[in-house]
């Protein structure tokens, strides 16, 4: 109706609703995308200005360590296939350990002796912890109640293959806190030290190592330096900083042969970055786990070939290789007094070293 009354600029509502029909769905996700890297590259730029020295190089006046011997003390043998997971107990002496033959044994790590030995209900047992009280133990599998675990004084910590962390209540089973932020299977977390506050970080196989706050159940500080899935994560034990171990790799062409070196990295939550990196053209093989001494000097790598290699953080450098394992090092953990750790293996066994 032409004496309709026209409001200004209705006109133009027709068209421009036309427009925003054009835009398609791909077309806002592919400029989100790269708003996102964009965002991410300005942060990197950021983070590369307040990079003025390298780890290495603050350490070139610390002396170097001297000579590194570890033997085999104690080889725990009960165990029918691959040790997935140990941990040790705040006492000191006790072990507990998960394996594929669908079992879990408490050790007497000074005899040797089977204290317990609890099978469940699925043969897959990935991985077990203590509680701090020693009296306690968690573990979970594929069965899907639990997968990696983790006590603490608030219940018990969990990742999954469904990209989640979680907390849980122990005394009713009631879910207290979950954490979404990674986009693939969680594969390995750990508690920052008590006195640190209420954080943990988690690695997973979307090749980012994540850093949550408990309490909020937000993820307050995320790196992806690594090319492959993340492993193992361990905090420093100052809570300043945590090293991860992967199986990523940097290719470098040598007589047209790709050599591929695995890695452990080093990264400080102060600085915001990755600071270190520890490898050698001549491992070829991924890490699977990681822990550091109780002075945070040395780091202990669990590989695929079956060895051990020791670093020392500061420098950068290898100090020792441990052998003895038949199969791929599995687990790894320093005792609570920094006196001896224990690694565990696909080849059934575990192993006490001083």
């Amino acid at each position: 109706n032409k004496n309709t009354p026209v409001c200004p600029g209705e006109a133009h509502f027709p068209r421009a609703k036309m427009a925003a029909q054009e835009v398609q769905p791909s077309e806002t996700i592919s400029k989100l995308k790269s708003e996102s890297e964009a965002l991410k590259t300005k942060l990197e730029e950021e983070r590369a200005k307040l990079h003025d020295v390298e780890l290495h190089q603050v350490a070139e006046k610390v002396e170097p360590l001297g000579q590194f011997v570890m033997k085999t003390r104690r080889t725990l043998k009960g165990h029918g296939n691959k040790v997935l997971c140990m941990d040790w107990c705040k006492d000191k002496r006790r072990i507990v350990s998960s394996s594929q033959d669908g079992k879990v044994i408490v050790w007497d790590a000074f005899t040797t002796n089977k204290e317990h030995a609890v099978t469940m209900p699925c043969t897959w047992v990935m991985a077990c912890a203590y509680a701090p009280s020693g009296c306690a133990v968690a573990c979970g599998g594929l069965d899907n109640n639990e997968s990696n675990t983790c006590n603490n004084k608030l219940g018990i910590l969990t990742s999954s293959g469904d990209g989640t962390c979680a907390l849980w209540d122990v005394e009713s089973g009631q879910l207290l806190q979950s954490f979404h932020g990674h986009a693939a299977d969680v594969l390995c977390l750990d508690l920052a030290p008590s006195e640190t506050g209420n954080t943990f970080v988690s690695g997973g196989c979307d090749k980012k190592a994540n850093v949550w706050d408990m309490r909020s159940g937000q993820c307050i500080q995320s790196f992806e330096t690594h090319e492959s899935d993340i492993n193992s994560v361990r905090y420093y034990p100052s809570g300043d900083a945590f090293a991860s171990g992967s199986d990523d790799a940097t290719c470098t062409l040598y007589g047209f042969i790709n050599l591929v070196q695995f890695q452990c990295r080093l990264y400080d939550l102060r600085a915001d970055r990755e600071v270190a990196i520890y490898s050698k053209e001549s491992i070829i093989f991924g890490a699977s786990s990681v822990d550091f001494s109780l002075s945070g000097r040395l780091l202990f790598g669990g590989y695929n070939d079956y060895t051990i290699n020791v670093w020392d953080v500061l420098k950068g450098t290898r100090v020792s290789i441990l052998f003895g394992h038949e199969n791929r090092v599995s687990a790894l953990r320093v005792s609570p007094d920094g006196t001896a750790f224990c690694s565990g293996s696909w080849d059934h066994t575990l192993r006490v070293r001083e």
